[in-house]
């Protein structure tokens, strides 16, 4: 098995945009994705675990259909690559303040049912995270070395403050979510590239 086949992009790719850099500071529930630290404190991940846990978030959101998942992100980073997957994919995506209730009240005239939730990060997008709690809808969340995992099912160890790495994340689910789904065939079809979805 080549690494090209083992890996979802080429190790390269990962480490280029930083994905496997944490920060100076550990959750123990972090603890087990976390490779080693480095002699200026900062965490490093290990990025094989990284890629197994994106290769099974592809294969797991490739079965709800774009309408039953909603993707989060309030911290300004995550905005372009979230936009740009909901506008590939279909998926809901909010970038920005997560308006309240639209998961709970009913009657909100922009209330929303769906089955899975994907939040950039599990403290500024953390009422939500709540909500979902509220009305048992799983979510999977993208957590760097310093979150706690309170009402998260799911974790994506990256660096979730980076641009490129948010975007080199959600542009593989994206092209891995129209594969699966059928809309396009093989990778070369996929024209889109890191830069669109990562903010200048």
């Amino acid at each position: 098995m080549t690494e090209t086949e083992q890996y979802m992009v080429p190790v390269d790719e990962y480490l280029k945009v930083g994905l496997h850099i944490g920060t100076k500071f550990r959750t123990r529930v972090m603890e087990p994705f976390i490779y080693k630290v480095r002699p200026d404190g900062l965490s490093v991940l290990n990025v094989q675990k990284v890629d197994e846990r994106i290769k099974f978030v592809a294969n797991m959101i490739s079965k709800y259909n774009p309408q039953d998942i909603l993707v989060i992100s309030r911290r300004e980073n995550g905005w372009k690559p979230v936009q740009v997957f909901g506008n590939v994919t279909g998926v809901h995506a909010f970038a920005g303040r997560y308006p309240p209730g639209i998961l709970t009240n009913t009657d909100l005239d922009n209330f929303m049912e769906v089955k899975l939730i994907f939040v950039t990060d599990p403290f500024p997008d953390k009422n939500v995270i709540l909500d979902a709690a509220k009305i048992g809808v799983p979510v999977i969340a993208l957590c760097d070395t310093n979150n706690e995992l309170d009402n998260v099912d799911l974790v994506i160890p990256c660096n979730n403050k980076g641009k490129k790495s948010l975007g080199l994340i959600f542009m593989i689910l994206a092209k891995e979510y129209l594969k699966s789904r059928g809309i396009i065939k093989e990778n070369s079809e996929f024209k889109l590239t890191l830069d669109d979805f990562s903010s200048e």
